[in-house]
């Protein structure tokens, strides 16, 4: 590498260091000066919303799979676009202040792949594009299939590849497009800390999983989330436990709680039912883990029960495959799990912050 290129490269390692960083969970309280925040009673609106939001600090486009081969065998897939800003708003080439990092992820009950690029924005490397709707960083890629008429989110193509997985698939909506917490403010602490947060939580998913011991055909259901905000978390919470579920019957369930202490977890879910969305709060919703696990040498709680009295729900949650963990630059745990009890059905877990 000679010295003409090597300045950029520099600038650019420094530059995705420090905005990973920025972005890494315990970090997320941080202060937000100068950013936009959030605030209740902003319409979102399409196709605008779809695409960047450079004014906040923090964003995602994160699509989760459940998957089945023709024998039954089970696989997880995700694919998601985080933006990280180092100060707000765009500029061109190597001044633009916005970092793009892409995960992916292929779980099987066997074994867990996980794959991390990173990008400068303003360079054309990574971006969004609102309309027609194209999310991209190098050759991975979510792209709108949908009809002019629809909603760009309705049909989606999106493939990723690394040097030992990858994948292509196929998503079709049958249901809306749903908003969490007050039409889409979804608040994440008792102080009152929110993010913009809206779901496609109705997919049809087909395609073609990219394994060493060959290629394999899959179909099964999708759920995609859209999130962006400035300070997602107060400075004492240190992460996350999530959940995508889809319970049968065409019901869907978001459930989180945000960790600060045992009496201090802020809880929040979406009920999803004939496409209308219930926004459910600690009150309404209890998650307790039950079984934890090693896992890349931390104790992680693999397997949960999730309860909904008001709504006949007593379920449990377990692992395809407890060792899901992504062990890129911010480490994390993600991936598909099974659902049983009043209940069955599948979904897909994260659990972040665990140290």
């Amino acid at each position: 590498m000679n010295a003409r290129t090597l300045a950029p490269a520099l600038s650019l390692a420094l530059g995705l260091a420090g905005a990973a960083h920025a972005q890494g969970f315990a970090d997320m309280g941080a202060d937000a000066e100068g950013f936009a925040m959030p605030e209740r009673g902003t319409e979102i609106a399409f196709p605008r919303d779809h695409g960047a939001h450079p004014e906040y600090r923090i964003e995602w486009w994160y699509l989760t799979a459940n998957l089945e081969d023709a024998d039954g065998t089970e696989y997880g897939i995700q694919w998601t676009l985080f933006r990280a800003a180092n100060e707000p708003g765009e500029a061109e080439g190597w001044a633009s202040p916005q970092v793009w990092i892409g995960h992916a992820g292929l779980t099987t009950p066997d074994n867990h792949h996980a794959a991390e690029r990173m990008a400068r924005g303003g360079i054309g490397q990574a971006g969004v594009t609102a309309a027609p709707f194209a999310a991209w960083i190098d050759d991975w890629h979510m792209t709108s299939a949908a009809p002019d008429d629809a909603d760009a989110l309705d049909a989606l193509e999106l493939a990723a590849n690394a040097a030992d997985f990858g994948f292509t698939l196929s998503v079709e909506a049958d249901g809306p497009l749903v908003f969490h917490g007050d039409e889409g403010y979804s608040v994440k602490s008792d102080s009152g800390v929110a993010s913009y947060y809206y779901s496609q939580p109705h997919y049809r998913a087909e395609g073609v999983l990219r394994l060493p011991e060959g290629d394999v055909a899959v179909e099964g259901s999708a759920w995609l989330d859209r999130e962006w905000s400035s300070q997602p978390l107060e400075g004492a919470q240190s992460g996350w436990d999530w959940f995508s579920l889809h319970l049968g019957d065409g019901v869907r369930l978001m459930a989180a709680q945000v960790r600060e202490g045992p009496e201090t977890d802020f809880v929040a879910g979406t009920w999803i039912e004939d496409g209308a969305a219930t926004p459910l709060d600690r009150d309404d919703l209890s998650l307790a883990p039950l079984e934890t696990a090693q896992v890349a040498g931390r104790d992680v709680p693999v397997r949960w029960r999730i309860e909904l009295p008001a709504r006949g729900v007593d379920i449990t949650t377990e692992p395809v495959n407890p060792d899901s963990w992504m062990d890129l630059f911010i480490p994390y745990w993600e991936g598909p799990i099974r659902v049983s009890g009043s209940h069955s059905g599948r979904g897909f877990m994260e659990l972040t912050g665990y140290e």
